[in-house]
């Protein structure tokens, strides 16, 4: 009897030893859970926390790589521009906001510059800008516009006269019809090819030469085919010379020289979608506005 009751105390004390380590087992578990809940927790405090800056960072790097998806983005952008264009003078302006404005001699090398990563974005006219996109991969236009401005011919102060026969040309050739049709024959999806000029076979151009100044590397406005200057202004001024009785003779040269060349008496007339400004005017004359245009700005898709 002793003995079965000392068989079943054993017995008792076994299972009670069994249950006891069951249960310090599984409160050791529970302890070494802890850290490893609590280091998840403190993960996710620290990325939660994170978050903001990682934006924040994004948004600076953005900026550091020039990024420019407005007008509000160009302080401090690094911008392209045509050499004396107005592009030129309204970008100049953002110098004193730590802007750098690159100047070009031709839009074009203000475009490779851009594709390059040389500058942050070009301004210029949105004509030019068209032309440039659609014959560029790579590059947008964005929606807003910088500005708007009238495009006008330049004569020397000293030719009172010949400004104020032009201003008359012009005047007969937007209420016939014609200047509308030049502007049409380079600009538009169903017109452009449709309207192109021709002098009368029968103009009297007893007065002599009228010579042009331009830059030809402004799509539309002057551009060349083969080795001839075409376009909108070329256009325009052989039409305004078929008018007065002149013949017309075209001289390409840089933009920012122009204004030298009617001074000098080298060319009677600017013609390059020139916008009339306060500056220009200090030397040199304009006729009457012959087609409006925008300042925009080119950027890499």
């Amino acid at each position: 009897m002793k003995k079965f009751l000392a068989t079943a105390l054993a017995v008792c004390m076994t299972v009670s030893l069994a249950a006891c380590g069951s249960s310090a087992q599984g409160t050791t578990t529970t302890s070494e859970a802890a850290p490893e809940a609590s280091s998840a927790a403190t993960a996710t405090e620290a990325a939660s926390d994170a978050a903001p800056e990682s934006t924040a960072a994004a948004e600076t790097t953005a900026a550091a790589e020039g990024v420019v998806a407005s007008v509000d983005d160009l302080p401090g952008k690094s911008i392209g521009v045509q050499l004396g264009t107005t592009g030129d003078i309204f970008a100049s302006d953002y110098e004193e906001q730590g802007s750098t404005i690159e100047r070009f001699n031709k839009g074009n090398d203000a475009i490779q510059a851009l594709l390059q990563g040389k500058i942050d974005c070009v301004m210029i006219d949105e004509q030019p800008a068209k032309a440039f996109v659609a014959n560029t991969t790579g590059l947008k236009i964005l929606e807003e516009p910088f500005a708007e401005e009238d495009y006008a011919i330049c004569v020397s102060k000293d030719n009172a006269e010949l400004t104020a026969s032009i201003n008359e040309a012009l005047a007969k050739l937007k209420a016939d019809g014609t200047l509308d049709n030049i502007v049409k024959n380079y600009i538009g999806d169903d017109t452009k090819g449709q309207f192109p000029y021709e002098s009368p076979a029968d103009v009297d151009r007893s007065n002599g030469t009228l010579v042009m100044a331009t830059n030809a590397y402004f799509e539309p406005y002057e551009f060349y085919q083969g080795d001839k200057v075409v376009g909108i202004d070329a256009d325009m001024a052989q039409a305004v010379c078929d008018i007065l009785g002149y013949e017309l003779k075209i001289e390409d040269m840089e933009f920012d020289s122009i204004i030298n060349a009617i001074q000098s008496g080298k060319a009677d007339i600017g013609v390059a979608g020139i916008t009339v400004t306060e500056d220009r005017l200090q030397s040199v004359d304009f006729t009457d506005s012959y087609a409006s245009s925008k300042q925009v700005i080119i950027v890499k898709e």
